[in-house]
């Protein structure tokens, strides 16, 4: 008895820890994404960065995932809180911020999640699909690394 109650409690925390996991909004869906791309990029000019899009939403495995990823791990989390202005922008079948998809190079033609780089002015200057840098089940820490470490302030603007 004690041992199908023991299997039972494991059974429902194992449960219990996979639907909070599924339930993570990194993605306002309700949001204006032009409105979040130039509040950004005023954030971004003010403190010398530029800003990281992620564009994808709460229905994407992959958005998810990369999003705990990028704000956990010991070496990506400081790259990105150092160097830009982190921001995921919605696109869902409620809301798919047309005018900001135009504005950022339309970049769901890479997939989701989907990576786009703008200066401190709020210009695009890269768009980074994430299929490159994932690996099994996760991301190629490595890879996103030398991605993101390609496309900051410093990397695009001092001559070599």
């Amino acid at each position: 008895m004690i041992m199908k109650r023991l299997v039972l409690l494991v059974l429902f925390l194992t449960f219990a820890l996979a639907s909070v996991q599924a339930q993570k909004q990194y993605y306002n869906e309700k949001a204006d994404a032009m409105a979040q791309i130039k509040a950004a990029s005023v954030l971004a000019k003010q403190s010398g960065r530029y800003v990281l899009c992620q564009v994808g939403g709460n229905w994407c495995p992959w958005c998810i995932r990369f999003a705990d990823f990028a704000t956990t791990d010991s070496v990506i989390a400081p790259i990105i809180e150092k160097n830009f202005v982190y921001v995921h922008i919605n696109y869902s079948r409620e809301n798919k911020n047309p005018e900001a998809m135009q504005y950022l190079g339309n970049p769901a033609r890479f997939g989701f999640p989907v990576f786009v780089v703008l200066d401190e002015e709020g210009r695009p200057i890269h768009i980074q699909e994430s299929a490159s840098l994932e690996e099994g089940k996760g991301y190629n820490r490595k890879k996103v690394e030398q991605f993101l470490l390609q496309w900051t302030k410093q990397a695009v603007t001092t001559l070599k």
